[in-house]
């Protein structure tokens, strides 16, 4: 069981395509779901308790909104994290992942809404991505 917590914090409205960013919030949170599963196959069930954090906070500028999603899996390599949003990369077995999910998102946050799609991952630790969009 992957539990899932989420600490919404007060944002102002967003000018959005709605749709396009339930997208990219799909696709990051299947990606970290997928993540967890294979870090419980990895430790043969011993994670203690696999979570997705979805924070979500007006930065200190004021003009823009983050959306984190965050979760304790076994994090990336810094070979693979360099190429996630690669069109067609993915580390997904044949069949299972196109490798074009992160780099569809990366384009609808920061060609179509102006804002940025980042990632920070530490081995053993885990993954966040951080989406942010202007005000």
């Amino acid at each position: 069981v992957i539990q899932v917590i989420a600490e919404y914090g007060q944002l102002p409205p967003v000018k959005c395509f709605l749709g396009q960013l339930n997208q990219v919030f799909m696709n990051i949170l299947a990606n970290a779901i997928d993540a967890l599963d294979e870090s419980l196959v990895k430790d043969k069930g011993k994670m203690s308790s696999p979570q997705v954090l979805i924070r979500t906070e007006v930065l200190s500028d004021r003009h823009t909104v983050a959306i984190r999603i965050k979760d304790n899996g076994s994090g990336m390599p810094e070979e693979i994290k360099a190429r996630i949003f690669d069109h067609q990369f993915t580390t997904k077995e044949v069949g299972k992942g196109t490798g074009l999910g992160l780099a569809i998102a990366r384009q609808i946050v920061e060609e179509t809404h102006g804002g940025q799609l980042s990632c920070n991952s530490v081995l053993g630790v885990g993954t966040e991505f951080v989406i942010e969009i202007p005000v």
